[in-house]
């Protein structure tokens, strides 16, 4: 009888052990995941700063009476198909939604360099205070979302490491983890752009 209650405990033990382990592999995937999602929040805390600006850069520009419209038309386009993309934190495991939402980005960072590029032909915008004002806010901010995605894409790392390994792969399969994605580089960036003037 003995025998008996010494096997049960140590199969109760182990039951026990087991338990407290998946639950611990458990809890830290949630952790893992939430700091995706945090990492997210903080790109577009970065990507809305950027798209708050661009209406005062734009307006600024506009002031300058020769200004090539189409120029801030693209910008102001750009921004419009930015804001049309509502990308949520679970959208991060749908390769598709997210290369969607980064094409968007990309469009308007482009359209932006193309807006600052051509300012320099117009010295009274360029001695303009709110527009150096502008330019250097928006400068800055363009360096947050280089740092924000880098920071982003070390997060998404870590998860994406932890629920591939064995054996919490296990525990995320059954749980539901899915891997996320990262920002990737756009096409042809590869390249330096050509400036012209």
């Amino acid at each position: 009888m003995s025998k008996g209650i010494g096997i049960l405990v140590v199969v109760g033990v182990v039951v026990i052990g087991a338990i407290m382990w998946a639950t611990g592999v458990y809890n830290n995937l949630v952790g893992l995941e939430e700091g995706v999602t945090q990492a997210w929040s903080q790109v577009e805390n970065q990507y809305q700063r950027r798209a708050d600006l661009i209406p005062n850069l734009v307006n600024t520009v506009k002031g300058v009476a020769d200004f090539e419209k189409e120029t801030y038309t693209a910008v102001t386009e750009a921004r419009s198909k930015v804001n049309q993309i509502n990308m949520t934190s679970d959208m991060l495991n749908d390769p598709q939604a997210l290369q969607k939402f980064q094409a968007a980005q990309d469009g308007l960072g482009s359209a932006l360099s193309r807006l600052l590029v051509t300012v320099e032909r117009y010295p009274e915008l360029k001695a303009n205070e709110n527009f150096l004002q502008l330019q250097s806010q928006l400068e800055g901010t363009e360096n947050r979302i280089s740092v924000e995605r880098r920071t982003f894409n070390q997060v998404v790392q870590s998860y994406n490491t932890t629920i591939r390994r064995f054996p919490a792969n296990f525990i995320a399969g059954f749980a539901g983890f899915g891997q996320k994605q990262y920002f990737k580089a756009v096409a042809g960036s590869e390249e330096a752009p050509k400036v012209e003037f």
